[in-house]
Order: C-alpha cells, then structure tokens, then sequence
C-alpha cells in the first residue's frame, strides 16, 4: 500500500491520538535550556526533564513528528551523507512517549498495531530484538502479539563491554533514567545483502531497524547501582524516511517521494542530467537541515551552531560545483522543500524569504572563501620541501575554508604530490573527540534538584498571597528548616511571585511568617514548581509553615510595562521590517527590555523611527490588554503568534492588544496600553549573523532617556556653537592676514598722478567686507595717496570702495569718486571724504568705469 511521507506523518499522529495521546509539535532543533545538547537529535529532547522527574505536564502520554540534526557533536552522520542509503544530516524522528502512565505492554501492542493494521505491513516481513535478560518483553511478543521465538531476537552486552552496554539497552548518560529497548526490523528480502540482527552480517542493508521502543525502567546511580524507577516510562521512535522507503516500494531512503523532488529540483537548478548522481543526493539531503536549522534561528558564523551550518552548505555548493553550477544555486531549492515537506513544512514557508536570502549571502561569501583557500593551498604546494602535503594543513583546509581532503588531494595530485592522508585522519579524529566531549549530558541525574509539587500562580491578579511551604533546599539538599543567614530555594504550593519564563525575569520580594523574614532575590521554575531563590534574614522557616507572599510591586509593574512593549515593538518591527521578523530571544526587567529578532542587515534611522512611531500611537489609543484561556488550536485559529520551538500546554494564555497585537504569552502584563507612557528606543545592532538586537524603555525610563537625549542635545548644541564662535574667528583672522598679503601685492601697483600716489586696481572673488581692511592697509603703506578698488564677489556682485588720505581731502573726496564709479556699473554710493563705499550689479562695466579714474583725478589735482 502506497504511502506519501506527508500521509505517513498524519498517521501516526491520527493513530496515537486516537490511543489518548497528546499531538505536540516538533520542537526547535535548538535544544530549549540544554547546554547538553548541540542540535535536537531525538524525538524525546523536548521531553527529557519529563522523564527525569523535573516537569511534569497536562498529560502523560505524547506523540510526534520531531525535526532532528545529526551533524556535529555527539552525533554527525556529515561524511556518510549522499554515500549510504539511510544517513542524512536532517531527519523526521516519528515517537510515542508516556510518562508514567503505559509500559511494555501497551508500547508493544500500539506499535505492532500500527505497522501491521494501519500501515499493512506484512508480518512475516518483521522481526523483533529485546535485550538478553528481559524476558517481559519476549514473553508479550512472543505470547500476546504472536511472533514466534524464532523471529525474536536476544541482544546481550557487547564482548569485552561494561553491563548493560548493547545495542538493546538505552542509558541518557552515565547517570538517570533508562532500561532495555525492543527494536523492530523490516526485512527488504533474499535479493539485499545482510544478516539478521546479533550476526556478523547485520550491517548489511537486507534487515533494517524501522521503530524502537525504549523501556525506561530503572534509576542508573554513578557506582552501577540500577534502582527501579517508581514510574516506568517509554520512548519510542520511527524514522519517518525508512518506513517511507518500505510504504514507497523502494530500498533507499534518497528513492523516496520527499528526496526524489528535492534530487529532480536540484538537477533542474545546476543542469545536470545524471540524476543517480550521488552528489544531487547530498545537495538534496542537506537543503532539509541547513533551510530549518535557519528558521529554528541558526544563523551562519565561525563558531557553535553556526558554525556546524556553515560546513553544511558548503559541502552542499562545493557538491553543486561539482556538478557544475554557475552562479547560487542552493538557495533556490527552499521553495520545493516548503511544499514536499507538507505539514511539516508551514514553518518554513512563513520564513521563506529568509531562508533564501541567508543561503544565498552564504554561497555567495563562499565563492570568495573558496578562492581564499585555493590561494593557501597553491602556495602550501609551492614551497613544499618534499613531495606530500603535511596532514595538518589538509585538515586547515578542510576545517577553515570547508576544501574536503579529495579536493585538495586532487589538486596536489595535478602537480605531481601526494597527502599525509594519517596525518589528516588525525586532526579529524582529534576533532571528532571534541566534538563528542561537547556532546555528553555534564550533569548527574540524581544530584538535580527533583520537585513533585506543582505551584498554583496567583500573580495575575495581584502581588501578594498566601501559601505554604512544601520543600526547601539548600546547596542542592531537600531540609524540613531554615535559620536565619540560610541561603536556599523555598517552595510553595501557591505564590504570586512570577517564575522567570517567556524572557521575563522572576520576580523579588519577601516571604513573611510571624517568626522568620526570607528575602526573595529571583524566582525560577523546577518543573511545575516555582522556586523562591533567597536568604532568611530573620527568625526560622520550617516546611509547612504558612507564609504571607509579597512581590516587589514597582519592580513587577515596571517589568510588565515592558514585557506589554515588546508585544508591540514585535509587530511594529515586522510592519516596518517585512513579516520575516521572527523573534529569536527577549529579555524584560523592570530596568527595560531587549529585543532580539531575525533581520539580515541593519535597521536604518528612519526605520527605528517609524517603529518607535507606531510603538507610542498604539500606547495612546490605550487598548485594554485582555487575556483568554483556550486551547492551542483555537488559539492558532485566532490569528495569536506562537515563539516556534516553545513549549506550549494544551491550554494557553492568549494576549491580545486590540486589533494590533495577538500572541501566545504566559508573562505578566499592564491592564492597557496606555499604562506604558511611552516607549524609547536605546539602541540597535548585531549579535550575530542574521540576529539583531533592540534595547529600549518605557514609562518613566523612557523619560529619563528622552531628557537625558534633550540634554545631550543642548550639550552637543552649545559645543557645536562655542566651535563655530571659534572657528568664525580663526577664519576672520586668516582672511585679515590674506587682506594683508594681497595689500602688499597691490602695493606694487602704485602710480603718480600731478605728483600724487594713486592705487586703482580690480579684484576678483574677495569678500566685499574686507575690503576696508585692505584699504586702511594700503594707506599705512603708501602714507599719502588715493585708493580705488573694485570688486566682482559671488554672485556677481560689484563692491568698490575709495580711500583718500586726509592730507588730500581738500582736492579729492572719496565719496565723490566712489559715486562717480558707482554710476558706472548701476549703482551709486558715498560715504566720508577719507572712506566711502558703494555696490553695483554690473560687473562687466567694472574695468572701464576703474580706467575712467585717471581721468577723473587729474581733472582735480
């Protein structure tokens, strides 16, 4: 019966539904609060405190179609990918989980259930492995589901190995939870090479594990005591693409729907005809993983996560290369992957453009990368002492500019060297040891704080209550008292204090009871408890006691002012900015907020603008900020924007601000939006590729910023003046002595007329206002004499000005020959017979009114 992979998923889902199950989405391939982990790479990552006791849920059984990476840390299938018929960087883990509530039995029963009943999947064609010493699982198969022993088979502890190390027994680390698992295999048939399971031969490709079901039933302590857990639990997980392989009628998963499209769609975008080409399988496998590693907020870089991504889609160009692709390519495939992956595919559309936009910065800065390393490696070759390239650089190569081992060796080879191909598979392993030490669980399961109660949060509605003391901890160690100077963590069954969640920092304050003050200095969650990080500063505190409950109440309004901005300044950004704006990390305190969000390059001055603009309308309209309860899909139904990867209950708080803004949001919040006052934008910048952060504050904050910015203002406005005031008068002082100088060049000029010094000369491009400097200049100089002098400034302005001294104002006035020449060139003027100017508009006429001087002197002396 023939399958899509999209149908194969709603199955699943429909079919463990159906059991009492809860469908819970995919979470983010970026592990939520586990440093453990580099990427999600199994379906039970999300549930991992649920089964360590630490949360508990709404429900205890759990179904999904989870979104894992296997391509650095612990786990990386990379260098297998595109070379064997089931390894990929990115895959869909299919699982159902209960916590507490079913064991073997039922695991088994739905399993069987599924592949055989729903999916139709011939019995004959399935056997079974269950761990050596677990007879409870043999005997459900073999006695309640019908598979005969020959078919079930027993997998003990590896040769040599500790207890309890085979492949049929599942630990989460050297500590904690876990039991025997029963695997499931599909055998493809007599024409594929491969033994059965537990033989020499099971690498082979005939039988092929499709689903196990891990049975966590015991408590692993560090010195190999296994204590029986009082609430067994199991996990489970089928490979989406293998069981599409079986539905599908194929061996391969790359023969499946999902990798045909995506392989099809590649040789259409390079041109390339070979579609049995295996590097069309690679390209084809790590578009999955790079396109939603970037919606989960993975963004390219040299470092972490980032980094990881950024080996991906250079080995998927280089693959492309090969193939010979011109141009970007890779980018181009993220719309066909949106539409094969279907359901689980809606994420990826919202954030579509920028995907694209990423992978094709990506490959572009390769190309240059790529040219980088060529450079390296030709001069490497080129002052090589000797005939083979040390393994050190092959691997620098490899590491840093993304060249694979064969690349270099191939270009070595051209100019007759070879590889220190050891030396190479050192550094790797080197490599690969790190990786694997970055990749294990560092924390001992039963040393985290484990706590059973579930608080009651009565904050919404105030910030003081009643409650009573159900533990205490104190450095990690449950007590039933506390004396004063104790530092711990008090528990209660109700609290009004807020626990740190959603980016909103936990709230402060004071635990009172009539004998003992504890100081609340953070709030955080432990499972489904909230936990009051403090000192007792006076009396005792014993469990049980009765406590009055009292937040910090300005810091808590202070924090919701900010907490209700950022709700706004979201769906300002993604007005402004374009709808790929995701949020990607926030954090709010009474302090003010930060704001990280996707966005590929800098958000202009205008821009930040426009958002503040449209932040501070939305405050005045002062929306009642209203709160419903419903379930997710109703929620989803309403239009609310859910952060993809958080975990969200079956029921959930609904925020909405008019018509502006709806979100998922468990946080605290003002009662309208006009209670903000005002919002303030501090500052933006990167944070990482792709990643931008917005730091900014509301309410009396943002006064204080706005003064503080008013104030700057006039700092910077009176500096700016006293500069101007100063630079003004250095230039006056320049023009004086430029004055001068040209004074003294005049001077040469200097003719007699009836016995009398006469100066007339024309000018050009000086200021009009410093001619009378010149002319008191030119009169020291010459002692006794006449001076005429005109001007063509900007704008072809005409501006003459005469100089007489005063032992020759009986003969000549100055406002008369300035007059005289004035009229010339359409103007007229006077002024004092030892100083006059006048202006003109007709500068051309200038050097005949000026020779017109001579004359008009003579005439009078």
């Amino acid at each position: 019966m023939y399958m899509s992979t999209d149908e194969i998923r709603r199955a699943f889902l429909k079919f463990f539904e159906s059991k009492g199950h809860q469908i819970v989405e995919s979470s983010s391939l970026v592990p939520a609060d586990d440093p453990t982990l580099l990427f999600t790479n199994a379906g039970m990552n999300q549930f991992k405190d649920c089964f360590l006791g630490i949360e508990k849920r709404s429900y205890t059984r759990a179904t999904t179609a989870q979104r894992c990476v296997r391509a650095g840390g612990k786990h990386n299938d990379l260098e297998n990918v595109g070379f064997t018929a089931r390894h990929h960087t990115f895959f869909e883990m299919l699982g159902n989980f209960s916590f507490g509530d079913y064991f073997k039995d039922d695991a088994i029963a739905y399993a069987w259930e599924f592949l055989t009943d729903v999916l139709k999947l011939p019995q004959e064609k399935l056997l079974v492995t269950v761990y050596e010493t677990d007879d409870e699982a043999f005997d459900i198969w073999n006695k309640k589901i019908g598979i005969p022993e020959d078919r079930i088979i027993r997998i003990g502890d590896k040769k040599g190995g500790k207890a309890y190390e085979s492949d049929n027994f599942w630990q989460m680390g050297d500590t904690g939870p876990c039991g025997p698992c029963s695997e499931i295999f599909y055998d493809h048939g007599e024409e594929i090479w491969g033994g059965r399971p537990g033989t020499p031969e099971e690498d082979g490709d005939r039988f092929i594990e499709i689903w196990n079901n891990v049975f966590m039933q015991f408590n692993r302590h560090a010195d190999g005591t296994m204590e029986p857990l009082p609430k067994p639990s199991v996990d489970t997980g089928m490979g989406i693409e293998r069981i599409s392989a079986i539905m599908q009628g194929v061996h391969s998963n790359y023969e499946i729907d999902v990798f045909q499209k995506l392989i099809k769609a590649t040789a259409e975008v390079i041109g390339y005809d070979d579609l049995s080409n295996q590097s069309l399988r690679v390209v084809a496998d790590h578009i999955r993983s790079c396109a939603f590693l970037i919606v989960d907020g993975v963004m390219p870089s040299n470092e972490g996560r980032g980094y990881v991504l950024r080996r991906i889609i250079r080995r998927a160009v280089r693959h492309g290369n090969k193939l010979g692709a011109q141009g970007a390519f890779f980018y181009k495939l993220v719309g066909v992957l949106a539409d094969v992956m279907g359901t689980a595919g809606e994420e990826l559309k919202k954030q579509q453009e920028l995907v694209e936009k990423v992978l094709r910065i990506e490959e572009e800065n390769f190309g240059r990368t790529l040219e980088r390393g060529m450079t390296i490696l030709t001069e490497a070759l080129d002052n090589l002492d000797g005939k083979v390239l040390d393994g050190e650089t092959v691997f620098k190569l490899y590491d840093t500019y993304g060249f694979p081992a064969d690349l270099t060796n191939d270009v070595a080879r051209e100019r007759e060297f070879s590889i220190d191909e050891e030396g190479f598979e050192k550094a790797m392993e080197a490599q690969r040891q790190r990786a694997r030490e970055a990749g294990q669980f560092g924390t001992d399961y039963n040393e985290a704080i484990k706590v059973d109660t579930q608080t009651e949060f009565c904050g919404y509605t105030g910030t003081e209550g009643e409650g009573a003391v159900d533990a205490m901890f104190v450095e990690g160690e449950e007590t039933d008292s506390l004396s004063a100077g104790d530092k711990a963590i008090v528990i209660l069954d109700e609290t009004p204090f807020y626990a740190e969640s959603g980016g909103q920092c936990g709230d402060t304050g004071v635990l009172k009871t009539a004998s003992g003050l504890f100081k609340v200095s953070d709030t955080q969650k432990l499972g489904n408890a909230f936990a009051h990080y403090g000192v007792l500063e006076e009396g005792v505190l014993a469990k049980g006691d009765k406590v009055h409950a009292q937040v910090d109440a300005d810091r808590r309004i202070a924090s919701a002012l900010n907490h209700s901005a950022t709700h706004l300044m979201h769906e300002a950004l993604r007005l402004v900015l374009g709808e790929h704006v995701v949020q990607k990390g926030s954090l709010v305190k009474a302090e003010g907020l930060r704001f990280d969000f996707s966005h590929l390059e800098a958000v202009k001055p205008e821009e930040l603008r426009e958002v503040e603009r449209i932040v501070n309308k939305q405050i005045r309209i002062n929306h009642e900020i209203e709160t419903n309860i419903m379930d997710i899909e109703s929620a989803k139904a309403k239009g609310a924007m859910a952060l993809f990867g958080e975990k969200y209950d079956d029921q959930v708080r609904v925020l909405s601000m008019g018509d502006f803004s709806t979100e998922l949001c468990g946080g605290i919040h003002a009662k309208h939006t006009g209670d903000i006052g005002l919002f303030k934008i501090l500052s933006e910048g990167g944070i990482a590729a792709g990643i931008r952060r917005i730091e900014a504050v509301t309410g009396e904050a943002a006064l204080d910023a706005v003064e503080a910015q008013a104030n700057q203002f006039e700092e910077k406005l009176s500096e700016a003046a006293a500069r101007s005031k100063s630079l003004e008068k250095e230039i006056q002082q320049l023009k004086d002595k430029l004055a001068s100088q040209e004074s003294a060049n005049l001077a040469n000029n200097v003719k007699e007329i009836a016995g009398v010094k006469v100066l007339v000369s024309q000018l050009n491009g000086a200021e009009n206002k410093a001619l009378r400097g010149m002319v008191d200049e030119l009169k020291n100089q010459l002692g006794s004499g006449i001076i005429m002098l005109g001007n063509v400034a900007e704008g072809n302005k005409v501006g003459l000005i005469a100089g007489v001294t005063k032992d020759l104002i009986g003969k000549v006035k100055a406002g008369e020959l300035v007059n005289m020449v004035a009229q010339q060139v359409g103007g007229k003027g006077g002024g004092r017979p030892d100083m006059a100017q006048a202006g003109g508009s007709d500068p051309a006429a200038l050097p005949e009114a000026l020779k017109s001087v001579d004359s008009w002197l003579a005439e009078r002396l």
